[in-house]
């Protein structure tokens, strides 16, 4: 299993080092072979909260009973708004859900077939059904944490601080973990930036850090200090703005670590490489008022 799981850890850093690294099958792969948590199984899957394919979320929750209902996770999974499927992340909502949360994984439109708002859209669309029924899987409708890594921290960052798309449901918001997300991008520089928001007229819309203002929840902003595809700038200047308005906000940045590793780093072997899921989870406790993490 160990010989396995290394080579699943080079599939994903070698289609890192190639640009790939949001590929479907390098995190397929490393999904199928990484060692899970017990403490967290998938209690359903494809469940719809939209018309089209991909708007489908998978739900997972501790094993065992405890608290009821419990915290909220929704995570957004990343791949430069062009790929990514929910099925690769088996791994992080059984991480999460082993803490002691409901975990929401949904699926958004992609690139070419959408643009921006399209995903951020999508997100919206799902957040709004975990408000109508999460309750019935043992969730709190009051009390959700929006998470995501890379372009999924983007859509979190936006539903969290742009309060025009969830309306009224943002009230239900209790923070945001953003792993390594692109908050503050603009001009576009890449090609996936350019084809995913190159053809909204009004670029400052598009970026988180426009947002940032009061009434946002608190964010915890976790990112690698050798990320070169979404620079740590990006932590930081989402950082600096809430702070500025008020919002509770905090920066952390992990020596040695890169874009890949803050995710792969919420896996149960790999967790030596940067306390991402320590962390999150001591804010997700915090901002959603659980005495004691599981």
């Amino acid at each position: 299993m160990k010989i396995l799981l290394a080579l699943g850890v080079l599939v994903v850093l070698a289609a890192v080092g190639l640009g790939l690294a949001y590929l479907v099958s390098p995190l397929h792969t490393f999904d199928k072979l990484v060692p899970k948590d017990a403490g967290g199984e998938k209690i359903a899957e494809g469940l719809a909260y939209g018309d089209g394919e991909r708007q489908a979320l998978d739900i997972y929750a501790p094993v065992g009973d405890g608290e009821s209902p419990r915290p909220v996770v929704v995570f957004f999974y990343g791949g430069s708004w062009n790929s990514g499927t929910r099925e690769g992340y088996n791994f992080a909502g059984r991480a999460l859900a082993a803490q002691g949360y409901i975990v929401v994984v949904p699926d958004y439109r992609l690139v070419p077939q959408v643009h921006f708002p399209a995903f951020v859209q999508d997100g919206a669309d799902a957040v709004r059904w975990v408000r109508a029924n999460v309750a019935d899987y043992g969730g709190d409708p009051d009390r959700i944490v929006l998470m995501g890594h890379s372009a999924g921290a983007h859509i979190a960052a936006m539903l969290a601080n742009d309060p025009q798309w969830l309306g009224d449901d943002r009230a239900a918001l209790r923070g945001l973990v953003g792993l390594a997300g692109p908050y503050d991008f603009a001009p576009f520089d890449t090609a996936a930036a350019i084809e995913a928001f190159g053809e909204w007229p009004r670029v400052e819309e598009t970026q988180p850090v426009t947002f940032a203002g009061p009434g946002a929840p608190p964010a915890l902003l976790l990112t690698g200090e050798d990320d070169t595809t979404v620079k740590p700038r990006n932590s930081r200047a989402l950082s600096a703005a809430l702070t500025a308005a008020g919002v509770s906000a905090q920066m952390v940045t992990y020596p040695g670590v890169d874009h890949i590793n803050v995710l792969i780093a919420l896996s149960r072997p790999l967790r030596s490489r940067a306390p991402v899921l320590a962390d999150a989870s001591a804010f997700i406790d915090r901002v959603t008022r659980r005495a004691t993490a599981n």
